[in-house]
């Protein structure tokens, strides 16, 4: 926890970056998949398409969508020729949904640096110049923003607070940019990449089967030598993950026994961490004195100290900092779940298709 508050600041602020001048601005291909998005993505367009930007593209691939999205699409690229739409009508074997459809998105853009983003986030017109003169800065050749989520409600500001603090903690964001370091991250609302790096370490063909596709870009970038590094977008970059926390549970089915690499005795390892860290202390400290209780007051203090942190960068009150054993109850229970609900199917139902076990097992980066 003393490394977090250490680490955060030394994060680059995209806010304190100088936008690039024109003549600056290399050519820039955002890529976006989309699946029955019909709510949320003429938002995410609208801006997508409202960039200060001299030179870029949008490509937007419809994965199957049995909702109004392709119309959304064709009809905004009607009307702005900036806009590429590619319709996927299959989904060939040996691919996940959303790897393949942001590999369809590569292969039919032109820019020299590509942009990796979901279909229900919103960007700040001067995004781009502002991400890509951090990049060129710092000689990275992926950048990855952590950008806001908007939250609303009670229980949803409570899971997701706690969810940013953890993942602050999983991940040690500010280590990414030390080549020494082990430590990598991707997220799905903003990743930039150069191209010819993108290519050079497999392009999504080597995500394939990889359900966190989005973290594991980070590692491959990594791992395939090339600089990365991570930096704070605050409002530049804003996304409203899920409606509610339960949603939220449900949204991340998918997704939690698939960070553990389907192995059960890392969801054993991260459910004890989570009892022993943010649970435990607060359980015990009435109950104890001496030494004892000075370590469980330390360890009831710090969480909530690194909460506060979250809180304000959220912009929701601190006082949230308070229900941070909540948020690690509502966490382990979405680790639990996902772990069951995956053995129980022998597999996951990802974008209206079954992948089993087995394969996603073998497809793990």
């Amino acid at each position: 926890m003393i490394e977090i508050a250490l680490g955060v600041p030394k994060l680059p602020s995209l806010s304190k970056v100088n936008p690039l001048r024109d003549e600056e601005c290399p050519t820039v291909s955002i890529l976006v998949a989309a699946r029955d998005e019909a709510e949320k993505l003429p938002a995410a367009l609208k801006t997508f398409l409202a960039m200060d930007y001299p030179w870029y593209e949008v490509v937007a691939v419809d994965d199957r969508s049995e909702d109004a999205t392709e119309n959304i699409l064709q009809n905004a690229a009607a009307d702005d020729p900036r806009l590429k739409v590619v319709q996927i009508e299959s989904l060939p074997p040996g691919w996940l949904g959303k790897p393949h459809a942001l590999q369809q998105a590569y292969e039919h853009s032109n820019g020299e640096w590509l942009v990796f983003t979901d279909a229900d986030v919103t960007f700040a017109p001067d995004l781009l110049r502002r991400s890509l003169a951090m990049a060129l800065e710092r000689g990275w050749d992926h950048l990855t923003l952590m950008g806001r989520a908007e939250m609303y409600g009670f229980w949803e500001k409570i899971a997701m607070t706690f969810f940013g603090l953890g993942f602050l903690m999983g991940t040690r964001p500010w280590s990414v940019s030390n080549p020494k370091s082990a430590a990598y991250v991707g997220v799905g609302s903003f990743q930039l990449i150069r191209r010819s790096a993108y290519e050079r370490m497999g392009t999504h063909r080597v995500l394939a089967m990889e359900v966190v596709d989005d973290v594991k870009l980070g590692k491959v970038v990594k791992a395939a030598g090339f600089r990365s590094g991570v930096g704070r977008a605050g409002g530049a970059v804003s996304v409203h993950w899920h409606s509610g926390v339960r949603n939220i549970v449900l949204g991340t089915t998918k997704n939690f026994f698939a960070v553990t690499g389907f192995r059960l005795w890392v969801v054993g390892v991260q459910l004890f961490g989570i009892f022993f860290m943010w649970i435990l202390p607060l359980m015990i400290l009435p109950f104890v004195h001496g030494w004892t209780f000075v370590f469980a007051a330390v360890g009831v203090v710090l969480p909530i100290l690194m909460q506060i942190g979250v809180a304000l960068e959220f912009r929701v009150s601190p006082l949230y900092a308070l229900t941070y054993p909540i948020g690690a109850a509502i966490m382990g229970w979405m680790l639990v779940r996902s772990t069951v609900v995956t053995l129980r199917q022998g597999g996951i139902i990802w974008r209206g298709t079954f992948y089993a076990l087995e394969e996603l097992r073998r497809g793990v980066v």
